[in-house]
């Protein structure tokens, strides 16, 4: 019996490297019929902000814990907010009973993380797209979120 060697199709390759790159992801994966390609990029070490706890241990909330927003939040504030570029696990705080990286009313600047989301054991830092000021936190702590899902709201 011949084994036959699947042909590698380097245009999907360059494809998935632009989707990573687009979408802010740090591996993505493909799988056809017996051929998988991964696409992944080196995460620098200062992106680690601290280890987590695969599953955090769930703690009493604080006073001030970030609210999610209502369904009253106004939709002309949808396009100021910052989206998960990926699925997995966001967290307020580089590590549990830390102080949140941002709270409503606080400004930020362009690249100031404004949250972890945590993908495949790797922590992802989420930077604030541009300057302004924090209206509304749409995620709490440890909360399982989606790609698109909304986040936070800067404006």
């Amino acid at each position: 019996m011949s084994t036959k060697k699947p042909v590698v199709d380097q245009q999907l390759i360059r494809d998935l490297a632009e989707i990573l790159n687009d979408t802010n992801l740090s591996e993505i994966e493909v799988e056809q019929d017996d051929l998988r390609i991964r696409v992944s990029r080196q995460s620098a070490p200062a992106q680690v902000t601290a280890a987590m706890p695969a599953a955090p241990v769930p703690a009493p909330a604080p006073p001030a814990a970030p609210v999610p927003a209502a369904a009253a939040e106004p939709a002309a504030s949808a396009h100021n907010a910052v989206t998960s570029p990926m699925v997995g696990t966001a967290y307020a705080a580089a590590a549990p009973g830390a102080k949140p990286f941002i709270e409503i009313g606080q400004k930020v600047s362009e690249g100031q993380t404004l949250l972890i989301i945590e993908a495949m054991k790797t922590m992802n830092q989420i930077p604030s797209p541009r300057a302004g000021t924090v209206k509304a936190i749409l995620f709490e702590d440890a909360q399982p979120v989606e790609f698109g899902e909304p986040l936070v709201v800067v404006e």
